[in-house]
């Protein structure tokens, strides 16, 4: 589509699951910059922490470097 569009995917990823990684290989196709932001999930219960479900998300997107990973 257009290199000058940031995408935004936000969610837990509590995991990140192999669907996750479809949207984000079929967004960077699409748009030239997707953030995937990583929430805190105070709202609910997580299985891994914070830091844990970032370093889990970075390691699965590494191979995109369009791909900038952050937590809200």
């Amino acid at each position: 589509m257009s290199q000058n569009v940031i995408a935004v995917y936000p969610g837990t990823f509590d995991p990140i699951t192999l669907g996750h990684e479809d949207v984000v290989r079929r967004a960077t196709q699409l748009f030239g910059k997707v953030i995937v932001a990583v929430a805190a999930g105070h709202h609910k219960k997580t299985l891994f922490t914070l830091d844990e479900r970032i370093a889990m998300v970075r390691e699965a997107c590494s191979n995109y470097p369009q791909v900038q990973v952050e937590s809200f």
